[in-house]
Protein backbone atom coordinates (compact mmCIF):
# COMPACT_ATOMS: atom_id res chain seq x y z
CA UNK A 1 0.00 0.00 0.00
CA UNK A 2 1.51 3.36 -1.17
CA UNK A 3 1.48 5.47 1.69
CA UNK A 4 0.03 9.21 0.63
CA UNK A 5 1.75 12.44 1.82
CA UNK A 6 0.27 14.89 4.22
CA UNK A 7 0.57 19.01 4.56
CA UNK A 8 -0.04 21.26 6.74
CA UNK A 9 -3.29 24.11 5.36
CA UNK A 10 -4.33 25.86 8.53
CA UNK A 11 -3.12 27.32 11.76
CA UNK A 12 -5.32 28.66 14.69
CA UNK A 13 -4.00 29.94 18.02
CA UNK A 14 -5.26 31.00 21.75
CA UNK A 15 -1.67 31.64 23.67
CA UNK A 16 -0.39 33.61 26.52
CA UNK A 17 1.57 35.54 23.36
CA UNK A 18 -1.80 36.43 21.53
CA UNK A 19 -5.37 35.40 20.33
CA UNK A 20 -3.85 34.01 17.33
CA UNK A 21 -1.85 33.01 14.88
CA UNK A 22 0.26 36.56 13.64
CA UNK A 23 0.04 37.81 17.11
CA UNK A 24 1.69 34.65 18.65
CA UNK A 25 4.08 34.05 15.71
CA UNK A 26 4.76 38.38 16.17
CA UNK A 27 5.44 37.95 20.01
CA UNK A 28 8.20 34.52 19.33
CA UNK A 29 9.72 35.79 17.28
CA UNK A 30 10.31 39.35 19.34
CA UNK A 31 11.60 37.16 22.35
CA UNK A 32 8.27 38.48 24.44
CA UNK A 33 7.66 36.73 27.86
CA UNK A 34 3.36 35.27 28.05
CA UNK A 35 4.59 35.39 32.10
CA UNK A 36 3.30 37.34 34.81
CA UNK A 37 1.29 37.56 38.18
CA UNK A 38 -2.03 35.02 38.51
CA UNK A 39 -5.25 36.72 37.96
CA UNK A 40 -7.62 34.23 38.74
CA UNK A 41 -7.51 33.57 42.13
CA UNK A 42 -5.45 34.86 44.83
CA UNK A 43 -2.42 33.25 45.11
CA UNK A 44 -1.09 35.01 48.55
CA UNK A 45 -0.74 31.77 50.08
CA UNK A 46 1.04 29.63 46.83
CA UNK A 47 4.84 28.84 46.69
CA UNK A 48 4.38 29.98 43.11
CA UNK A 49 2.35 32.97 42.14
CA UNK A 50 2.48 33.45 38.32
CA UNK A 51 1.80 31.56 35.45
CA UNK A 52 1.78 32.46 31.48
CA UNK A 53 -2.14 33.45 31.31
CA UNK A 54 -4.20 33.98 28.21
CA UNK A 55 -4.93 37.72 27.94
CA UNK A 56 -8.31 39.58 27.05
CA UNK A 57 -10.16 35.93 25.50
CA UNK A 58 -13.20 36.67 24.11
CA UNK A 59 -15.02 32.94 23.48
CA UNK A 60 -17.91 34.77 21.69
CA UNK A 61 -15.45 35.75 18.69
CA UNK A 62 -16.92 32.32 17.70
CA UNK A 63 -19.86 31.55 19.63
CA UNK A 64 -23.52 32.85 18.80
CA UNK A 65 -24.92 32.77 21.96
CA UNK A 66 -23.33 32.25 25.66
CA UNK A 67 -25.74 29.40 26.96
CA UNK A 68 -22.97 27.12 24.81
CA UNK A 69 -20.25 29.19 26.23
CA UNK A 70 -21.17 27.94 29.46
CA UNK A 71 -21.64 24.28 28.35
CA UNK A 72 -18.13 24.55 28.10
CA UNK A 73 -14.88 24.46 30.06
CA UNK A 74 -12.43 27.01 29.21
CA UNK A 75 -9.98 24.70 27.95
CA UNK A 76 -12.36 23.51 25.17
CA UNK A 77 -13.56 27.32 24.46
CA UNK A 78 -10.16 27.27 23.89
CA UNK A 79 -9.90 24.81 21.67
CA UNK A 80 -12.98 26.08 19.69
CA UNK A 81 -11.59 29.17 19.06
CA UNK A 82 -8.27 27.73 18.03
CA UNK A 83 -10.23 25.26 15.30
CA UNK A 84 -12.27 27.97 14.20
CA UNK A 85 -9.36 30.31 13.14
CA UNK A 86 -7.42 27.11 11.71
CA UNK A 87 -10.33 26.15 9.70
CA UNK A 88 -10.85 29.49 7.97
CA UNK A 89 -7.36 30.02 7.61
CA UNK A 90 -7.10 26.84 5.46
CA UNK A 91 -10.23 28.05 3.22
CA UNK A 92 -11.38 24.32 2.82
CA UNK A 93 -15.27 24.99 1.49
CA UNK A 94 -17.17 22.98 4.18
CA UNK A 95 -20.52 23.19 1.57
CA UNK A 96 -18.72 21.31 -1.08
CA UNK A 97 -16.48 18.63 1.63
CA UNK A 98 -17.40 14.76 2.31
CA UNK A 99 -17.55 15.09 5.82
CA UNK A 100 -17.42 11.64 6.32
CA UNK A 101 -14.01 12.05 5.30
CA UNK A 102 -12.91 15.53 7.66
CA UNK A 103 -12.31 13.84 11.30
CA UNK A 104 -11.02 15.45 14.30
CA UNK A 105 -8.12 14.22 17.02
CA UNK A 106 -7.72 17.16 19.71
CA UNK A 107 -6.41 16.66 23.04
CA UNK A 108 -6.05 18.06 26.57
CA UNK A 109 -3.77 16.16 28.92
CA UNK A 110 -5.98 17.42 32.05
CA UNK A 111 -9.26 18.32 30.92
CA UNK A 112 -11.67 20.27 32.72
CA UNK A 113 -9.36 20.87 35.74
CA UNK A 114 -11.30 24.42 36.66
CA UNK A 115 -14.94 22.55 36.19
CA UNK A 116 -13.80 19.64 38.65
CA UNK A 117 -12.30 22.19 40.90
CA UNK A 118 -15.44 24.75 41.06
CA UNK A 119 -18.27 21.64 41.14
CA UNK A 120 -15.99 19.99 44.21
CA UNK A 121 -15.63 23.46 46.22
CA UNK A 122 -19.14 23.55 45.57
CA UNK A 123 -20.61 20.85 47.17
CA UNK A 124 -22.93 21.29 50.21
CA UNK A 125 -22.32 18.44 52.23
CA UNK A 126 -25.10 19.45 54.38
CA UNK A 127 -27.74 19.79 51.31
CA UNK A 128 -26.27 17.10 49.28
CA UNK A 129 -25.04 16.55 46.06
CA UNK A 130 -26.11 19.04 43.45
CA UNK A 131 -24.26 18.95 40.90
CA UNK A 132 -24.35 20.48 37.40
CA UNK A 133 -25.62 18.53 34.63
CA UNK A 134 -22.82 19.69 32.37
CA UNK A 135 -20.07 18.33 35.10
CA UNK A 136 -18.86 15.30 33.43
CA UNK A 137 -19.44 16.88 29.46
CA UNK A 138 -17.45 19.59 30.61
CA UNK A 139 -14.61 17.48 32.29
CA UNK A 140 -13.69 15.19 30.21
CA UNK A 141 -10.52 15.10 27.95
CA UNK A 142 -12.34 13.83 24.69
CA UNK A 143 -15.06 16.70 24.79
CA UNK A 144 -12.79 19.52 22.62
CA UNK A 145 -12.97 17.00 19.98
CA UNK A 146 -16.50 16.31 20.11
CA UNK A 147 -17.21 20.09 20.38
CA UNK A 148 -15.66 20.57 16.99
CA UNK A 149 -17.00 17.76 15.32
CA UNK A 150 -20.69 19.00 16.11
CA UNK A 151 -20.13 22.41 15.23
CA UNK A 152 -19.27 21.72 11.62
CA UNK A 153 -20.39 18.49 10.85
CA UNK A 154 -17.53 16.27 10.68
CA UNK A 155 -17.96 12.95 10.95
CA UNK A 156 -14.58 11.30 10.22
CA UNK A 157 -12.83 10.01 13.25
CA UNK A 158 -13.09 11.55 16.71
CA UNK A 159 -11.23 10.81 19.55
CA UNK A 160 -8.64 12.39 22.00
CA UNK A 161 -5.53 10.87 22.83
CA UNK A 162 -3.94 11.28 26.31
CA UNK A 163 -0.33 11.14 27.33
CA UNK A 164 0.21 14.32 29.86
CA UNK A 165 2.51 16.41 27.99
CA UNK A 166 3.22 14.66 24.51
CA UNK A 167 -0.65 14.44 24.22
CA UNK A 168 -0.99 16.97 21.42
CA UNK A 169 1.88 15.62 19.80
CA UNK A 170 0.50 12.37 19.85
CA UNK A 171 -2.75 13.75 18.39
CA UNK A 172 -0.54 15.17 15.62
CA UNK A 173 0.87 11.57 14.91
CA UNK A 174 -2.46 9.88 14.97
CA UNK A 175 -3.85 12.61 12.40
CA UNK A 176 -1.19 12.02 10.19
CA UNK A 177 -1.20 8.20 10.21
CA UNK A 178 -4.86 8.36 9.41
CA UNK A 179 -4.29 10.43 7.00
CA UNK A 180 -1.27 8.86 4.59
CA UNK A 181 -3.17 5.32 5.06
CA UNK A 182 -6.23 6.63 3.13
CA UNK A 183 -8.73 6.80 6.41
CA UNK A 184 -9.90 10.52 6.18
CA UNK A 185 -8.65 13.74 3.68
CA UNK A 186 -8.55 16.13 6.37
CA UNK A 187 -8.11 15.90 10.43
CA UNK A 188 -8.31 18.91 12.58
CA UNK A 189 -5.68 18.31 15.65
CA UNK A 190 -4.09 19.81 18.15
CA UNK A 191 -4.80 20.45 21.95
CA UNK A 192 -5.97 22.80 24.44
CA UNK A 193 -5.08 22.76 28.54
CA UNK A 194 -6.47 25.19 31.13
CA UNK A 195 -4.97 24.18 34.53
CA UNK A 196 -4.09 27.71 35.81
CA UNK A 197 -6.34 27.05 38.84
CA UNK A 198 -5.93 26.46 42.51
CA UNK A 199 -5.81 22.51 41.81
CA UNK A 200 -3.29 23.10 39.63
CA UNK A 201 -0.84 25.36 40.51
CA UNK A 202 -1.67 23.55 43.90
CA UNK A 203 -1.24 20.08 42.69
CA UNK A 204 2.37 21.21 40.41
CA UNK A 205 3.61 22.96 43.26
CA UNK A 206 3.23 20.30 45.42
CA UNK A 207 5.71 18.32 43.15
CA UNK A 208 8.10 20.84 43.38
CA UNK A 209 7.28 21.26 39.56
CA UNK A 210 7.16 24.77 39.20
CA UNK A 211 9.69 27.77 39.07
CA UNK A 212 8.92 30.11 42.30
CA UNK A 213 11.02 33.11 41.30
CA UNK A 214 7.76 34.98 41.75
CA UNK A 215 9.98 38.29 41.97
CA UNK A 216 10.45 38.26 37.82
CA UNK A 217 8.18 36.27 36.03
CA UNK A 218 8.97 37.21 33.12
CA UNK A 219 12.04 35.51 33.12
CA UNK A 220 11.50 32.80 35.08
CA UNK A 221 11.53 30.49 32.57
CA UNK A 222 15.12 30.07 31.78
CA UNK A 223 15.58 26.59 29.94
CA UNK A 224 19.56 25.63 29.77
CA UNK A 225 20.48 28.06 31.80
CA UNK A 226 22.42 27.11 35.33
CA UNK A 227 20.01 28.86 37.53
CA UNK A 228 16.57 27.36 36.06
CA UNK A 229 14.33 26.01 38.84
CA UNK A 230 11.23 24.74 37.31
CA UNK A 231 9.14 24.82 34.79
CA UNK A 232 6.37 28.12 34.23
CA UNK A 233 2.44 26.84 33.67
CA UNK A 234 0.92 28.05 30.79
CA UNK A 235 -2.51 27.57 28.85
CA UNK A 236 -4.20 27.82 25.53
CA UNK A 237 -5.24 25.92 22.33
CA UNK A 238 -3.10 25.12 19.29
CA UNK A 239 -5.37 23.73 16.60
CA UNK A 240 -3.31 22.20 12.81
CA UNK A 241 -5.65 21.15 9.82
CA UNK A 242 -3.60 18.08 7.99
CA UNK A 243 -4.48 17.31 4.85
CA UNK A 244 -3.94 14.97 2.35
CA UNK A 245 -1.74 16.22 -0.35
CA UNK A 246 -3.72 15.78 -3.22
CA UNK A 247 -6.58 16.61 -1.83
CA UNK A 248 -5.42 19.75 -1.13
CA UNK A 249 -3.33 20.60 -4.77
CA UNK A 250 -7.06 20.07 -6.12
CA UNK A 251 -8.15 22.97 -4.40
CA UNK A 252 -5.54 25.53 -4.51
CA UNK A 253 -5.00 25.32 -1.02
CA UNK A 254 -1.99 27.44 0.31
CA UNK A 255 0.62 24.58 2.28
CA UNK A 256 2.64 25.54 5.24
CA UNK A 257 4.93 22.86 5.33
CA UNK A 258 4.81 18.74 4.99
CA UNK A 259 4.66 16.66 7.85
CA UNK A 260 7.30 13.79 7.15
CA UNK A 261 7.46 11.36 10.07
CA UNK A 262 6.50 11.17 14.19
CA UNK A 263 7.58 8.77 16.25
CA UNK A 264 6.55 7.53 20.38
CA UNK A 265 8.87 6.13 22.52
CA UNK A 266 8.22 5.34 26.57
CA UNK A 267 11.04 6.26 29.14
CA UNK A 268 9.52 2.80 31.58
CA UNK A 269 11.80 5.14 34.04
CA UNK A 270 9.87 7.02 36.91
CA UNK A 271 6.53 8.89 37.40
CA UNK A 272 7.38 12.35 36.40
CA UNK A 273 11.14 12.35 35.75
CA UNK A 274 12.57 12.05 32.37
CA UNK A 275 15.54 9.56 32.18
CA UNK A 276 18.81 11.12 33.03
CA UNK A 277 20.93 9.97 29.75
CA UNK A 278 17.80 10.88 27.53
CA UNK A 279 17.36 7.31 26.73
CA UNK A 280 13.61 7.34 26.02
CA UNK A 281 14.06 10.96 24.11
CA UNK A 282 16.80 9.47 22.25
CA UNK A 283 14.47 6.54 20.88
CA UNK A 284 11.48 8.85 20.06
CA UNK A 285 13.64 10.63 17.65
CA UNK A 286 15.45 7.72 15.78
CA UNK A 287 11.81 6.66 15.67
CA UNK A 288 10.69 9.78 14.02
CA UNK A 289 13.34 10.25 11.73
CA UNK A 290 13.47 6.42 10.64
CA UNK A 291 9.55 7.01 10.26
CA UNK A 292 10.35 10.10 8.08
CA UNK A 293 12.92 8.18 6.60
CA UNK A 294 15.41 11.36 6.84
CA UNK A 295 18.59 11.49 8.02
CA UNK A 296 19.84 13.28 11.17
CA UNK A 297 21.70 15.86 8.78
CA UNK A 298 18.68 16.85 6.93
CA UNK A 299 16.90 18.42 10.33
CA UNK A 300 17.94 22.34 11.03
CA UNK A 301 16.22 23.06 13.36
CA UNK A 302 14.92 21.22 16.82
CA UNK A 303 12.34 22.78 18.71
CA UNK A 304 12.93 21.28 22.31
CA UNK A 305 10.93 19.67 25.40
CA UNK A 306 12.65 22.20 26.88
CA UNK A 307 10.42 23.26 30.23
CA UNK A 308 13.64 25.15 32.53
CA UNK A 309 13.59 21.76 35.12
CA UNK A 310 17.17 21.09 36.57
CA UNK A 311 17.05 17.29 34.99
CA UNK A 312 14.91 16.90 32.06
CA UNK A 313 17.00 20.09 30.51
CA UNK A 314 20.30 18.19 30.66
CA UNK A 315 19.08 14.40 29.24
CA UNK A 316 17.27 16.30 26.31
CA UNK A 317 20.46 17.82 25.39
CA UNK A 318 22.42 14.46 25.77
CA UNK A 319 19.43 12.81 23.94
CA UNK A 320 20.30 15.38 20.41
CA UNK A 321 23.81 14.92 21.29
CA UNK A 322 23.60 10.93 20.85
CA UNK A 323 21.10 11.10 17.96
CA UNK A 324 22.69 13.72 15.75
CA UNK A 325 26.55 13.62 16.83
CA UNK A 326 28.45 16.14 15.04
CA UNK A 327 25.63 17.43 13.35
CA UNK A 328 24.38 18.53 16.64
CA UNK A 329 26.59 22.00 16.57
CA UNK A 330 25.02 23.19 13.06
CA UNK A 331 21.40 22.68 14.30
CA UNK A 332 19.61 25.33 15.53
CA UNK A 333 17.91 24.60 19.06
CA UNK A 334 15.01 26.96 20.52
CA UNK A 335 12.76 26.25 23.66
CA UNK A 336 9.66 28.28 22.83
CA UNK A 337 8.27 27.42 26.18
CA UNK A 338 10.73 30.25 27.41
CA UNK A 339 7.82 32.76 26.18
CA UNK A 340 4.82 30.59 26.36
CA UNK A 341 5.56 28.64 29.62
CA UNK A 342 4.54 24.94 29.23
CA UNK A 343 1.04 24.30 28.25
CA UNK A 344 0.69 20.72 29.30
CA UNK A 345 -1.08 18.80 26.52
CA UNK A 346 -1.32 21.97 24.69
CA UNK A 347 2.99 21.91 24.38
CA UNK A 348 2.95 19.82 21.64
CA UNK A 349 1.04 21.32 19.42
CA UNK A 350 2.07 24.88 19.89
CA UNK A 351 5.97 23.63 19.26
CA UNK A 352 4.53 22.38 16.37
CA UNK A 353 2.79 25.32 15.02
CA UNK A 354 6.31 26.93 15.59
CA UNK A 355 8.07 24.68 13.86
CA UNK A 356 5.46 25.09 11.26
CA UNK A 357 5.91 28.95 10.55
CA UNK A 358 10.02 28.63 11.39
CA UNK A 359 9.80 26.75 8.16
CA UNK A 360 7.59 28.30 6.36
CA UNK A 361 9.37 32.02 7.49
CA UNK A 362 12.92 30.73 7.54
CA UNK A 363 13.21 32.17 11.15
CA UNK A 364 14.04 30.20 14.08
CA UNK A 365 12.02 31.73 17.28
CA UNK A 366 15.04 32.37 20.28
CA UNK A 367 15.11 30.75 23.86
CA UNK A 368 15.19 33.56 25.94
CA UNK A 369 16.22 34.34 29.10
CA UNK A 370 19.73 33.35 29.44
CA UNK A 371 22.04 35.65 31.03
CA UNK A 372 25.64 35.73 30.38
CA UNK A 373 27.31 33.51 32.28
CA UNK A 374 24.26 31.45 33.73
CA UNK A 375 26.37 28.49 32.60
CA UNK A 376 25.36 24.65 33.26
CA UNK A 377 28.63 22.77 33.83
CA UNK A 378 27.01 19.67 32.25
CA UNK A 379 24.92 21.55 29.37
CA UNK A 380 27.58 22.10 25.69
CA UNK A 381 27.11 25.43 24.47
CA UNK A 382 28.78 25.14 21.70
CA UNK A 383 25.48 24.30 20.42
CA UNK A 384 23.22 26.79 19.69
CA UNK A 385 20.46 27.47 21.54
CA UNK A 386 19.04 30.70 20.00
CA UNK A 387 19.65 32.44 22.97
CA UNK A 388 17.81 35.91 23.46
CA UNK A 389 16.97 36.58 19.79
CA UNK A 390 15.64 34.60 16.45
CA UNK A 391 17.76 34.12 13.51
CA UNK A 392 17.33 34.01 10.00
CA UNK A 393 18.22 31.11 8.28
CA UNK A 394 16.75 28.13 6.04
CA UNK A 395 15.09 25.70 7.88
CA UNK A 396 14.35 22.71 5.71
CA UNK A 397 13.15 20.57 8.19
CA UNK A 398 12.13 20.55 11.73
CA UNK A 399 12.17 18.54 14.26
CA UNK A 400 9.83 18.83 17.30
CA UNK A 401 10.01 17.65 21.00
CA UNK A 402 7.55 16.72 23.65
CA UNK A 403 7.76 14.16 26.88
CA UNK A 404 5.02 13.78 29.27
CA UNK A 405 4.89 12.32 32.92
CA UNK A 406 4.20 8.86 33.25
CA UNK A 407 7.33 8.49 30.11
CA UNK A 408 5.34 9.03 27.32
CA UNK A 409 7.79 11.08 24.48
CA UNK A 410 6.04 11.54 21.29
CA UNK A 411 8.47 13.78 18.37
CA UNK A 412 6.86 14.60 14.93
CA UNK A 413 9.01 16.16 11.70
CA UNK A 414 7.89 19.04 9.67
CA UNK A 415 9.52 19.81 6.28
CA UNK A 416 9.28 22.44 3.30
CA UNK A 417 6.82 21.07 1.16
CA UNK A 418 7.63 20.38 -2.78
CA UNK A 419 5.77 18.31 -4.96
CA UNK A 420 8.74 15.93 -5.73
CA UNK A 421 8.84 12.39 -3.31
CA UNK A 422 12.14 12.56 -1.97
Amino acid sequence: MELKRVVVTGLGAVTPLGNNVSDTWRALVDGVSGAGPVTRFDVSKFKTQFACEVKGFDPMVCFTDRKDVRKCDIYAQYAIVSADEALRDSKLDLEKEDKDRIGVIFTSGIGGISTFQDEIMGYDKERGPRFSPFFIPKLIADIAAGHISMRYGFRGPNFATVSACASSTNAIGDAFNYIRLGKANVIVTGGAEAPISIMGIGGFNAMNALSTRNESPQTASRPFSASRDGFVIGEGGICLILEEMEHALRRNAVIYAEVAGSGMSADAYHLTASHPDGLGAILVMKNALEDAEMQPEEIDYINVHGTSTPVGDVSEVKAIMKVFGTHSYKLNISSTKSMTGHMLGAAGAMEALASVLSISNDIVPPTINHAEGDDDPEIDYQLNFTFNKAQKRTVRAALSNTFGFGGHNASVILKKFTTKCF
